[in-house]
This record gives C-alpha cells, sequence and structure tokens, in this order.
C-alpha cells in the first residue's frame, strides 16, 4: 500500500512543516491560468515537464505533508489508513493528458519524483520518462542492467533483492544472465539513479 512506503523509508528526523493547505482558485483565476499556460505550451521549443505528489493525490496515493498526508495524520496522532493501493490506483485525467500532449510532439519528455508507477500505466513511453525516486513496479538486475515492469509492486524498497533473478536468454551458447534482481526505489541516503539523472539534465538543457 501506498501507505507502507512511507513506512518502509528510513527514519526522517526533519519532516518540514505538515498540513500544509491545498490552495484553489477562483474560476476566474483557473481559466486565466490556464489560458496563460496553453500560451506558453504554444510558444516553447522543447516542453519538459516535472510532475511530483501532487498529480496523484487525487488518485487516492497521499502526500506527506498535505492536508491529509502521511506525515501530517501521524503527526496529529492518527494512523494512517488509505483504501488505494499502488496496484489498484488508476491514472488521473491529468496523466492521461500528459500522455496525449507527449502523442502529439508536444512534450518532449517527463520528469517525475512519484514512485507509484501512473505514468507508465497510463501509457506513457518509458524513453520518454525519468523516474528519480524509482518505480514501485520495476526492477533491474544488478548484472547486465535489465529491467522489468510488473503487474504488481516488487516487494522491497531501498535497492535491495527482491528474490528474482535476471531471465535474459542464452547468447552464442552462453549462460543465462541469473543476476539478482533489485527494487529501484530509493531511500532518503540513497543517490539519485545516474541514468535517469542524465536524462532529466539533458533534456532540461533546451528549455526555451
Amino acid at each position: 500500500m501506498s501507505v507502507n512506503y512511507a513506512a518502509g523509508l528510513s527514519p526522517y528526523p526533519d519532516k518540514g512543516r505538515c498540513g500544509l493547505p491545498e490552495l484553489f482558485d477562483s474560476p476566474e483565476e483557473l481559466n486565466q491560468k490556464v489560458d496563460e499556460l496553453a500560451d506558453m505550451v504554444r510558444k516553447a521549443s522543447n516542453v519538459v515537464i516535472h510532475t511530483g505528489a501532487g498529480i496523484s493525490t487525487s488518485c487516492g496515493i497521499p502526500d506527506f505533508r498535505g492536508p491529509n498526508g502521511v506525515w501530517t495524520l501521524e503527526e496529529k496522532g492518527l494512523n494512517p489508513k488509505f483504501d488505494t493501493t499502488f496496484e489498484t490506483a488508476h491514472p488521473s485525467t491529468t496523466h492521461m493528458a500528459l500522455l496525449q500532449l507527449q502523442r502529439v510532439g508536444i512534450l518532449k519528455f517527463l520528469i517525475s519524483q512519484n514512485v507509484d508507477g501512473l505514468h507508465v500505466r497510463s501509457g506513457f513511453p518509458r524513453d520518454h520518462l525519468a523516474e528519480l525516486h524509482g518505480n514501485m513496479f520495476v526492477e533491474e538486475c544488478t548484472k547486465c542492467g535489465k529491467q522489468y515492469v510488473r503487474d504488481c509492486v516488487v516487494g522491497t524498497m531501498g535497492l535491495k533483492p527482491t528474490g528474482r533473478f535476471c531471465d535474459v536468454p542464452k547468447v552464442r551458447g552462453l549462460r543465462a544472465c541469473r543476476g539478482k534482481l533489485v527494487d529501484t526505489i530509493l531511500d532518503w541516503e540513497d543517490s539519485l539513479p545516474d541514468k535517469d539523472l542524465n536524462l532529466a539534465d539533458e533534456a532540461s538543457r533546451y528549455l526555451v
């Protein structure tokens, strides 16, 4: 479950300000901002979008510090309980809108800090996506680097072995890889993955 993700992370003493309020614009202000954003997108030569926890809260996946975030509830002495799991969550309208922007050639690259896998499950192509904090549904071979996208969460966190092995087939008589598979979820002390970080950096260098 999404709450188990928060519980599985190492203790984090400086949780900042919890219970941050959500701000809502009036319909008039919202329409104006939407028009301004659409105009900026139309004029841009290279659109790169960054997403975080806010894109998935409407899917039932809590953030940390929001009004109903995991840390916010813990600070109040409450035991966070949510009905939505990573497996049962579905991509939102926003996830699907980003996919459509990519398909028509407007969105060039997507950079996400989310681990819920909803961008991939929306159909967003992985070669145009950097998941900086990992993906609960992805495990990677420590030997050859092959990644596997699963239908359910892989079961571990913190770049730990999942108990499965790489099944890359034999090539020219060589044995199958059989390298250990590990999850891709970062803990607080883990460095960002070089591949995704480099892709994100390269894509963001050409913003106009």
